[in-house]
Formats: structure tokens, C-alpha cells, sequence
């Protein structure tokens, strides 16, 4: 997701755990192939032995090939222009909603600002806002394997 202010704006990357609303974010310089790929490393190590199933749109820097990808985190390509698909995508807009209305006196406040919303959030909310039964299904279904 990327949060503008005042002509700039910082990219932070974020994944969603659908069943427990567990989250993980990191705010990077640019969305390009050579920051996406920290996150993954970032979210490899947050996983330990884990495996994710990690949906991402079809952003050039998701795509590049010079991600390499973390053997426990698996790439799933939504569809080209469904934001409303993507669960990461979902939360961003339920966190600019405060925002409406609120003046920065600096890009520093804005981001701190951000930051105090996600420290907010409960995991109630996140699998409120980010889960749909048919991603749910799908993962007990194949956990079912």
C-alpha cells in the first residue's frame, strides 16, 4: 500500500494472516524489485517454519525476476486491476479512512500517525475487514491435505 502527503508518499509492505488477523508491515524508500525483496526476506524470517501463501497484485515489483523467493512463501497473482481482492489493500483503506480530515504539519506526523493506527488495531478487526469465506475455505481446504 502506499500512504501520500503533501507530494510524497512511502510504500509499506504488508501480509495478512487470514486466520488469526495476525499482520506484518515495513515501511520501505520505493516500491521497486530491490525493496520488495528485504520484505520477503523480512517476512521468511517472521515465518520461521512456516509456509505462506502470499497474495500479491500485479505491481511491476512483484513481478521482476530478480525476486527470489523464500521457499516458505509461496506467490499468489490476483488478478490485474482487483484492489478489492487484495487483503492488504483492504485494510490500507480502512486506515486512511481517520485520515480524512486530519492536517500533518509534517510528512514525520503522517507517518507516525500511521504508525499509531496500526499499533491500534485489534486482530478482531484485521480478519473483520480482510477475510472472506472463500479465502478462508480455500485455506482449510488445503489444509485439509
Amino acid at each position: 500500500m502506499t500512504l501520500n502527503g503533501k507530494g510524497k508518499s512511502f510504500p509499506v509492505n504488508g501480509a495478512i494472516e487470514a486466520l488469526t488477523g495476525k499482520y506484518f508491515q515495513l515501511e520501505y524508500p520505493k516500491l521497486n524489485g530491490d525493496c520488495f525483496q528485504p520484505f520477503l526476506d523480512w517476512l521468511s524470517e517472521q515465518l520461521g517454519e512456516d509456509y505462506a501463501i502470499l497474495q500479491i497484485d500485479q505491481a511491476p515489483a512483484h513481478k521482476t525476476c530478480g525476486i527470489n523467493w523464500p521457499e516458505n512463501i509461496i506467490p499468489l497473482l490476483q488478478r490485474p486491476h482487483c484492489p478489492q481482492l487484495n487483503r492488504i489493500e483492504r485494510l490500507c483503506h480502512f486506515l486512511k479512512k481517520p485520515l480524512k480530515n486530519e492536517l500533518f504539519s509534517s510528512f514525520q506526523d503522517l507517518r507516525e500517525r500511521i504508525q499509531q493506527l496500526f499499533e491500534q488495531l485489534r486482530f478482531e478487526q484485521v480478519i473483520s475487514i480482510s477475510s472472506y469465506n472463500f479465502i478462508l475455505e480455500a485455506i482449510l481446504y488445503a489444509g485439509s491435505y
